[in-house]
């Protein structure tokens, strides 16, 4: 379990105050060149983990998401209503179900309960309001609303894209007497995506952009309800919940809408989760015990119209999708400290099942045990163990995909993916605010969905914009992430924070022919050094360097991307599946410094800051674009025009960027 403050998340240099870009700062959390949030957790893709807003859990904490996966380029959680983070990267406790990867706990703080209280903030994309205070003697309420300015910002810099969300959060908490208390925690976005179609004589990364990216529209929301009741020893938690995804995307070829034969992609889908979970939490002498259940009814819809192009012909997916689930779980942990409390012990069981196929329907088939160990071998030193295994349902796209009218996955016999984690480390702690941990994990997969028809795991995408997991799939693929992790931290929220952190880590699926080949996720290295430092009169600096080894990526199928109707199918040119991840990237690193100074008036508190994102300008090598070559305003054709002419523009990306921010507290 790593922890970490409102001050580090409000000062963390380069983040600006976005929640999801603090997470990477995590170790083994990896950053990526690209603008965009994606939770990468120890070599794990992007769709594996799960996240928690004061117990009520959120499928979605990014603007613009990618439905299947976890990333998008801005976070919707407000750090203005943050008290704190917790964030496991194993030993998942049993009550937190459905991941691989990572669990993320999220905790807000309390309205005022003596006084109304009001924030405005205006910072790098956005405006933002926040007010909280009292509603009668036993309630607070803290709510917050935002609203992005990029749309104007960049059609004034002529971006090729323009995007704009706005986001709502809200928790009431109530103390109904002594012993109950009941909280509502509300979170929403609305996002929308248009194309700028009105720059002059774009250039070759503006056009690239144009035509490969479709106009995307996304809302959603979670509300939920938690009450806790509690007794002399223990607590009883109810969490009833209710998030809904909505997201449409539409493309035209060559942005040309002039004609319903040019449209090539036509998405809509829902995503509908209505939650129940109870938990019983208790003591027994010196024994910790949580247990509970949960069930979810699920209701997903999809409706795609579109034409694929694949080596062996054109593929139509044309399919309406109205599907029903419940899932349902039960778990139990219990932990203890023994040897005159040297010793700390966690047992915990979970099992899991759903009403979509046979292969998931025995809960016996996804049993899900696990065990924790911590030993203090002296004082300041301890020994640290955790072992266990965890299932994942595939996404909603998976299940709910069509061909010919039939849930094609299901009857391919689509299962839980599983991941057994071994994780063994030692902590050396001689003062209360300083820490050091060395751990080494191990990850391995089982029952992954393998893309049939461009036979790579589903384990490499993600992090990219776009839909994951919306095709015929098998539950064949096999991989493992591996590696070491070494961690330093200075935490005093007073004066000076430091934190140092490594990650050595290997991550490899299996290919089409069973064999090992690295993932999208293979960094080998990933160091963070972030540092920050308070000065007299109420100014604070601080600085973050981020080092992320190379990534792997697939060159292109210039045979099949040169051919007219298969460009014009997907919109841009395809990759070569068959040498999946054989080029690599150079390293990314990035320097990012803050400054923070505060005013402290009788009415009204006035902060400040700047923020410098990639002080010295580092340039990431990107994939080279592929373009269709032009003259005279017509696309340059060969073999009697069924191929385009294509080029290659080198691409690169990488500025300095400075942000002003305005908070006002009154």
């Amino acid at each position: 379990l790593k922890n970490i403050g409102i001050s580090e998340i409000e000062t963390s240099p380069g983040a600006n105050r976005d929640i999801s870009k603090v997470i990477q700062s995590f170790p083994g959390v990896q950053s990526t060149p690209a603008y965009r949030n994606d939770v990468i957790v120890r070599g794990g893709g992007p769709s594996e983990s799960r996240f928690f807003l004061d117990g009520v859990e959120v499928p979605n904490i990014n603007h613009f998401a990618t439905q299947g996966a976890s990333g998008g380029p801005v976070g919707i959680i407000n750090a203005d209503l943050l008290r704190e983070v917790n964030y496991f990267s194993g030993a998942f406790p049993a009550n937190r179900g459905n991941a691989l990867s990572g669990v993320f706990e999220f905790f807000q703080v309390d309205g005022n309960s003596d006084k109304l209280r009001g924030q405005a903030s205006v910072g790098a994309s956005e405006i933002s309001g926040t007010v909280d205070g009292p509603i009668g003697e036993n309630t607070n309420y803290i709510a917050s609303a935002r609203r992005s300015y990029l749309k104007l910002l960049f059609s004034a810099l002529e971006l090729p894209f323009l995007p704009t969300f706005n986001d709502f959060q809200v928790k009431v908490k109530t103390r109904i007497d002594r012993k109950n208390e009941l909280t509502f925690i509300g979170l929403g976005a609305i996002d929308q995506f248009a194309l700028n179609l009105d720059i002059d004589e774009p250039d070759a990364q503006q056009k690239y952009i144009l035509t490969t990216i479709p106009e995307n529209e996304q809302w959603s929301y979670t509300a939920g309800l938690v009450y806790k009741h509690f007794r002399e020893n223990g607590y009883q938690t109810i969490v009833a919940s209710r998030s809904h995804l909505h997201n449409t995307a539409i493309k035209y070829l060559d942005n040309d809408a002039s004609s319903e034969a040019n449209k090539n992609l036509d998405y809509l889908s829902e995503e509908i989760e209505n939650k129940l979970r109870y938990e019983n939490t208790a003591r027994m002498g010196n024994v910790k015990l949580n247990f509970g259940a949960n069930v979810d009814f699920v209701k997903y819809t999809n409706s795609t119209r579109q034409k694929r192009y694949y080596p062996d012909g054109i593929l139509e997916v044309d399919f309406d999708t109205d599907l029903n689930l419940i899932k349902w779980g039960l778990f139990g942990q219990a932990s203890n400290k023994i040897f005159d409390e040297r010793l700390s012990l966690s047992l915990g069981l979970r099992m899991d099942a759903n009403s979509y196929s046979s292969e998931m329907g025995s809960p016996f088939d996804q049993i899900s045990p696990r065990m924790s160990a911590s030993y203090l071998i002296s004082p300041g030193w301890s020994f640290n163990f955790n072992t266990g295994r965890y299932f994942q349902l595939p996404s909603y796209t998976v299940l709910g995909y069509k061909q010919d009218d039939e849930y094609v996955n299901k009857t391919n016999g689509v299962k839980y993916i599983q991941a057994d984690h071994l994780i063994a480390g030692f902590e050396y702690q001689p003062k209360k605010n300083v820490v050091f941990t060395l751990e080494g994990f191990l990850k391995k997969y089982n029952n992954y969905p393998f893309s049939l028809k461009d036979s790579i795991s589903l384990a490499n995408l993600g992090a990219d914009f776009g839909v994951i997991g919306n095709e015929e799939v098998k539950s064949v693929s096999n991989g493992r992430a591996y590696g070491l992790e070494f961690q330093t931290r200075i935490a005093s929220s007073e004066k000076f924070n430091f934190n140092l952190s490594y990650t050595l880590v290997r991550s490899e699926f299996e290919d089409k022919n069973g064999e090992y080949i690295v993932s999208s996720w293979d960094s080998k290295h990933l160091l963070v050094l972030t540092a920050s430092k308070k000065l007299a009169r109420d100014w604070r600096v601080g600085a973050r360097w981020r080092f992320v080894g190379g990534l792997p990526y697939t060159p292109y199928d210039l045979d099949r991307s040169s051919l007219v109707e298969a460009w014009n199918l997907n919109n841009g040119p395809f990759l070569e599946t068959g040498l999946w991840n054989t080029l690599r990237f150079d390293p990314f690193h990035q320097l990012d410094v803050r400054i923070d100074k505060a005013y402290y008036l009788d009415k009204i508190t006035a902060k400040f800051y700047i923020d410098i994102q990639n002080l010295y300008n580092f340039q990431s090598r990107d994939q080279d674009i592929l373009v269709r070559k032009e003259s005279n305003g017509q696309f340059e054709t060969t073999d009697n025009g069924s191929r385009y002419v294509l080029e290659r523009v080198k691409n690169t990306s990488g500025t300095v960027l400075p942000t002003i921010g305005i908070i006002l507290q009154f």
